[in-house]
């Protein structure tokens, strides 16, 4: 693409991983009504070029920074490398598989799905994919997603300031959270942790998937589910 705004060396370095672990470097974040992600949502078009114009503040991966702009990029790139977005990517490699038939993407007037929060599941098949993941990327004895792809998905690139119930680390996209304390192992726990209380846990020490759909309003409620998890669920299961 070409007059990209803002671009210097930091810029052309930036790698796929970069955006795999919100390490992109730029200003992008979410936090406040004129947020460049807010700014994007009221967009119904450009959403690649205005990620990419966006001005860089550090040197791709090595700040984390929560980006979905990161995410909706990765789009872009899936399109230009095999000519179709997410969207329909995910129908034919990994829905269909799957058995994956209700859904939803939210896409703006060019097509382009959002893949940093536009996408509508039913409970039991954000379950499915928990357990596709759970199960190192088989299901029916079909290698869906490699295996190595998952493993790599759920190692802990960043490592973060975490509390009882909140995030260690983050891998590819996934969220790493401390292991069940009353366990009998450190194993993690993973997350794919999404807007209002839109949560896929990952227990593998419990071979367990525990999914929660929520409208929380506050960050106050969108947590409850993660702290409702080690204080109730994990505790059930010993």
């Amino acid at each position: 693409m070409k007059g990209i705004k803002n671009l210097d060396d930091r810029k052309r370095r930036m790698t796929l991983e970069d955006l795999l672990t919100m390490r992109s470097g730029t200003d992008y974040h979410e936090r406040g009504s004129n947020s460049p992600h807010h700014q994007l949502n009221r967009k119904n078009r450009g959403w690649t070029r205005f990620i990419l114009d966006r001005p860089m503040i550090s040197e791709p991966g090595t700040q984390f920074r929560y980006d979905s702009g990161a995410v909706i990029l990765t789009s872009s790139i899936l399109r230009a490398r095999y000519g179709v977005h997410a969207d329909e990517f995910a129908a034919g490699h990994l829905f269909a598989p799957l058995g994956i038939k209700r859904y939803r993407w939210y896409e703006n007037a060019e097509g382009h799905p959002h893949t940093g929060g536009g996408l509508y599941l039913r409970s039991q098949d954000m379950a499915r994919f928990g357990l596709l993941y759970l199960r190192d990327g088989r299901w029916n004895g079909k290698q869906v997603v490699p295996a190595t792809w998952v493993a790599a998905s759920l190692t802990r690139h960043v490592e973060l300031e975490g509390s009882r119930g909140g995030a260690v680390g983050y891998g590819y996209w996934w969220w790493v959270l401390p292991p069940d304390p009353e366990g009998d192992s450190e194993q993690d726990i993973y997350g794919a942790l999404g807007f209002k209380g839109q949560y896929i846990f990952l227990v593998p020490e419990h071979d367990m998937v525990v999914v929660v759909t929520a409208g929380g309003r506050n960050w106050s409620e969108e947590k409850a589910p993660r702290e409702f998890l080690y204080s109730h669920i994990l505790k059930a299961v010993h």
